[in-house]
């Protein structure tokens, strides 16, 4: 049976939040990386995590400002309408990119004619997990306990329409039941609620999620992505347990306004192709359980237009819709 999920999008947006890094003495000017959540999330911390290496690949000072709403459309516009100069970077999830156009009546860009791909960063697993008081004590008991129970569970999404909202809506038809869906405003409050045992559960990026986990705060009972986590090794895939989206995850990259000239964006791509490949920034991803994907900007864009069909069926499987 196909079932309307009508969401409300927040549009406010919160106040810049400011990380600068080394500039070079040769280099002039200010590069700014526009990340379209909330500070804690896994953007902003791969953002703030290369910051300062890509500032010295530039020559110039980086900093990175949040700017959330909208399911990230206030960030993403602000990109596609500055100036078309490489100064203003685009970091996100590409599932934002491939979803949205879906979910909203109206965008204020257009994915494919106002913002230009530069390269992708990395792809790291959903962890999926529940609050500690939580009855079920592994994936199959969750399952359970979620067709026993429809309607009982909340789950706590990163916002409505985000890649873990949809997910979560494909995981709940495949266990039988249903989930109240609790949209916050990025991955960081909806982990934090689950920690405060005010939502029963959520799924994010491993980058994020991974230290809640380990840490006691919260119980993991799977991950998605093609194999299971070294720091995790008992919890199962979703391929394992036969779930659906299998393949989620939080894949990162980088984009600029949509007219900037081919020369400038092959500058980026290699200077961020120089950062991701630092001893530091590689070991640092390693232990946030990420995977290095620093693919060029052709790769991202085939990336981008396939995850564009695959999540819109989900979508439009669904009826997903964001009501403003």
């Amino acid at each position: 049976m196909r079932r309307r999920h009508l969401i409300a999008a927040a549009l406010a947006a919160p106040p810049l939040l400011m990380a600068p890094s080394l500039a070079r003495a040769q280099g002039q000017g200010t590069t700014r990386i526009i990340v379209p959540n909330a500070a804690g999330g896994t953007s902003d911390i791969l953002a703030r995590l290369i910051a300062g290496p890509l500032g010295r690949q530039l020559g110039q000072t980086v900093i990175v400002e949040n700017r959330a709403g909208a399911g990230g459309n206030i960030g993403a516009d602000y990109v596609a309408k500055s100036p078309p100069d490489g100064t203003t970077l685009l970091l996100l999830d590409v599932s934002v990119l491939a979803t949205n156009p879906f979910l909203f009546a109206r965008l204020p860009f257009d994915v494919e004619r106002d913002l230009a791909t530069v390269s992708m960063l990395i792809y790291a697993p959903y962890i999926l997990a529940v609050r500690n008081g939580l009855p079920a004590q592994d994936a199959a008991g969750l399952a359970a306990y979620a067709k026993a129970n429809p309607g009982k569970l909340n789950f706590a999404n990163s916002g409505a329409g985000t890649l873990t909202h949809l997910v979560a809506v494909a995981l709940a038809a495949a266990w039988g039941g249903e989930m109240l869906q609790v949209p916050y405003r990025g991955g960081a409050p909806a982990l934090l609620a689950v920690a405060s045992g005010e939502a029963d559960l959520t799924m994010q990026g491993a980058t994020q999620s991974m230290p809640h986990v380990t840490g006691g705060r919260m119980r993991g009972l799977a991950v998605s992505g093609p194999r299971r986590l070294p720091s995790l090794p008992d919890l199962p895939t979703f391929a394992e347990l036969g779930w659906p989206q299998a393949e989620a995850g939080t894949w990162q990259g980088v984009l600029v306004q949509g007219s900037t000239p081919p020369a400038t964006i092959a500058r980026l791509e290699a200077a961020i192709r120089e950062v991701m490949q630092e001893a530091a920034i590689r070991a640092r991803v390693g232990e946030l359980g990420a995977e290095l994907r620093s693919d060029g900007a052709d790769a991202f864009r085939a990336r981008l237009r396939a995850d564009t069909a695959s999540l819109g069926k989900v979508i439009r499987d669904h009826d997903i819709r964001i009501d403003q």
